[in-house]
């Protein structure tokens, strides 16, 4: 592995990154004021779990495709973008009787899981984070083979990403809580969940990187 100094370089950095207000928090945050704090939490495992895909695409070399056929990226990126656009709509468009509004089904919150999942795999700019980051932090000559020094950089990264992402379920579940007291706050947490997942889907569409 890399010199300590370099690991806790590799540490700062993750830890700002990952507790930068950005695209997964904002996602995390849209599921949990939708749908509440236990999709919130599915919402958190199925991002989690969607990235180990991408540290294993880095560790072996797969993540490299994107920067050498362009035009697969493009078609991945798009079909990100348009998944969150149709969770979003779902979201704005969904309707539940007065008396379910203060709980949330259990397909919804198992749905969250699988939709979360699905939005990491196919965000491609995950991809790339993790194969022009990871390298700077590998060593060559190290004791550890490169795959392995890749796996165990990409799960402290992952983690660290995770634990930015439990703060924020339980940031935006109490923000919830206060909202489903009354049938007009329930709605409003359903739009504007809706509208962030609507968002994120546009500018993933439109952002040239």
């Amino acid at each position: 592995m890399a010199s300590w100094d370099t690991l806790l370089a590799f540490a700062t950095l993750t830890i700002l990154v990952a507790y930068f207000p950005g695209p997964a928090l904002l996602y995390t945050a849209a599921q949990t004021i939708s749908h509440g704090r236990k999709a919130g939490f599915m919402a958190m495992l199925g991002i989690h779990l969607g990235c180990y895909l991408h540290v294993f695409a880095a560790a072996f070399g797969l993540s490299a495709v994107f920067k050498h056929v362009p035009e697969l990226y493009f078609a991945v990126k798009m079909a990100g973008a348009f998944y969150l656009v149709w969770l979003g709509i779902g979201m704005i468009r969904s309707r539940l009787a007065a008396q379910d509004a203060p709980t949330v089904p259990p397909k919804t919150v198992k749905r969250a899981l699988i939709d979360s999942l699905i939005v990491e795999v196919l965000n491609p700019k995950v991809a790339l984070f993790f194969i022009a980051l990871l390298p700077q932090f590998v060593d060559p000559a190290g004791s550890l083979p490169v795959w392995a020094q890749f796996l165990i950089l990409g799960t402290i990264v992952n983690f660290a990403f995770s634990s930015a992402d439990f703060v924020t379920v339980l940031g935006a579940s109490a923000v919830m809580r206060r909202m489903k007291q009354t049938k007009a706050g329930f709605a409003l947490g359903r739009w504007i969940g809706g509208s962030l997942m609507i968002g994120l889907g546009l500018k993933l569409a439109t952002d040239k990187g």
